[in-house]
């Protein structure tokens, strides 16, 4: 008993075939004002920059409250109460805006991972008709060979 494979034809693979939209531009256009102020912030204080800044500012502020004539020291050593004060300040603020950020850029890669999974079941969909495809010439061309030779072909 001969069970062959039936080869899709190209309109039902393109029946099946959903357009890729792309997944960059949705998550865009999905974000509010604040979302996308939040995203802005968690990619620019997870940065060397800000992180060169933020060093620097603390330099500057220890050096000069420690090494500038007393009459012009506004945080006297060693406390350092009022960049403690403001220090601390920035962290709370940036905790949370950080955490909403990432909650965004985290439901942006599972997006763009789902997109990248459908496109991969697409691709195997269509290596497989196409390999099928090679199978169904590949015998078609053995039979040709066989029948040009004088042979009669087994099926």
């Amino acid at each position: 008993m001969d069970l062959k494979l039936r080869v899709p034809t190209l309109r039902e693979l393109m029946a099946l075939r959903k357009p890729v939209h792309n997944v960059n531009a949705d998550y865009e256009g999905s974000l509010s004002r604040l979302e996308r102020l939040a995203v802005w912030i968690t990619d620019h204080v997870g940065s060397m920059g800000f992180f060169l800044l933020i060093c620097a500012w603390t330099v500057c502020w220890l050096a000069w409250n420690t090494l500038a004539p007393k009459a012009v020291r506004f945080d006297p050593a060693p406390a350092f109460v009022m960049w403690l004060f403001i220090s601390n300040m920035i962290q709370i603020f940036l905790m949370p805006l950080i955490m909403v950020g990432q909650n965004l850029q985290s439901r942006h890669a599972e997006a763009r991972a789902q997109s990248d999974y459908e496109v991969n079941v697409k691709a195997e969909r269509e290596i497989e008709a196409i390999l099928l495809h090679l199978e169904t010439q590949t015998t078609n061309i053995e039979k040709l060979l066989l029948v040009a030779q004088g042979l009669k072909p087994n099926g």
